[in-house]
C-alpha cells in the first residue's frame, strides 16, 4: 500500500508539473542562451575569416639597395583560415543543435502532449488500484507507455537546464576569454593590414633629397618586414589556440554532455521497463 500512495503521489504531482510548465521556462532560457551565444560566436568566426581573406593578400613592398622586392606575410595565416572554416561549421552545427533542442522543447511542452501524459499517466493509476480484473499485458503496457511519456516530457527540459548549468560552471569563463581574444586578434589583424601596405604616391622624378628619403624609408620598411612575419604569427598562434577552445566548449555542451545524459537516460528507461515492471507491479494488486 505505501508503493501504491507514493506511485499516486508522484504520478499526481508531476501531472501538475507538467501543466504549470515551471520547467519548460527555465529549459527555455537556457537553450536560448546557448543558442545566443551559437549565433554570435559565429559571426564573429566568419568576421574573422574575411579578415584574414583580406590579410593574406597583404604585400609589403621593399627597396633595399635600389632592388625592388615585395613580401606577402599575410600567407602565413592560411592554415589558420582553414581552421578558422572548419571553426565555423563547429559552431553552426551547435547552433542547429540548440535550435533542434528548442523545437523539441516547445513540442513536449505543448496542451496536446501534456493531456496525453495525463491520460496515460491516470490510466496506469487506475489499474495499479484496480486493475485485478484486467490481463497483465495490458496493465504492463500501460505502466511502460506512462513511464517512457513522462520522461520524454521532463528529459528535454532538465537536459537543457543542466546542460546550461554545466557550461555556467565549468565552461563560461573560457568561452568568455577566447570570446573577447578572437575579436581583438581580428581588430589586430585589420590594423596590421593597414600598416603593412607601404604605398609611394610620388610620380615625379626623384631629387637627392627625395631619394635620400627613399633610401631611409626602404631601409626602415626592410626591418619593419620582420615585425610585420612575428606580428602574423602571434595573430596565428592566438586564433588558433582560441578557436580550439571555443570548439571544446561548444563541443562539450552540445555533444558530449547530451550524449552522456542520453546514455544515462536509455540506461534507465531499460531498467525501469525490464526490470521494474515484471515482478513488483504485478504484485501491487494483491
Amino acid at each position: 500500500m505505501r508503493t501504491k500512495f507514493a506511485l499516486t503521489i508522484g504520478g499526481i504531482i508531476l501531472i501538475l508539473l507538467a501543466h504549470t510548465q515551471a520547467i519548460d521556462e527555465y529549459g527555455l532560457n537556457a537553450t536560448e542562451a546557448g543558442l545566443s551565444r551559437a549565433l554570435v560566436t559565429f559571426g564573429v568566426s566568419r568576421g574573422l575569416n574575411g579578415v584574414i581573406s583580406v590579410v593574406q593578400g597583404t604585400e609589403v613592398a621593399v627597396e633595399p639597395v635600389g632592388i625592388g622586392m615585395t613580401f606577402t606575410p599575410g600567407q602565413i595565416l592560411d592554415p589558420v583560415n582553414d581552421l578558422v572554416e572548419r571553426f565555423s561549421t563547429v559552431v553552426l552545427v551547435a547552433g542547429t543543435a540548440f535550435g533542434l533542442q528548442r523545437v523539441a522543447l516547445e513540442v513536449t511542452a505543448t496542451h496536446y502532449y501534456n493531456w496525453l501524459v495525463t491520460g496515460i499517466v491516470i490510466l496506469a493509476l487506475v489499474f495499479l488500484w484496480f486493475g485485478r480484473r484486467y490481463p497483465e499485458w495490458l496493465k504492463i503496457s500501460i505502466y511502460k507507455a506512462a513511464t517512457v511519456l513522462l520522461i520524454v516530457r521532463f528529459a528535454i527540459p532538465v537536459l537543457a537546464i543542466g546542460g546550461e548549468s554545466f557550461y555556467q560552471t565549468f565552461l563560461a569563463s573560457q568561452f568568455n576569454e577566447s570570446s573577447a581574444q578572437l575579436q581583438q586578434t581580428s581588430q589586430e589583424l585589420g590594423d596590421l593590414q593597414e600598416s603593412a601596405t607601404v604605398t609611394d604616391q610620388s610620380t615625379d622624378e626623384p631629387g637627392l633629397l627625395e631619394s635620400a628619403r627613399r633610401l631611409v624609408k626602404s631601409a626602415t620598411s626592410s626591418l619593419d618586414v620582420k615585425q610585420h612575419i612575428e606580428d602574423f604569427t602571434a595573430a596565428a598562434e592566438s586564433i588558433s589556440e582560441h578557436a580550439v577552445r571555443l570548439m571544446v566548449v561548444f563541443i562539450f555542451q552540445t555533444v558530449v554532455v547530451p550524449l552522456l545524459s542520453l546514455w544515462l537516460l536509455l540506461k534507465g528507461l531499460r531498467a525501469v521497463l525490464l526490470l521494474k515492471f515484471r515482478q513488483p507491479l504485478p504484485r501491487l494488486d494483491h
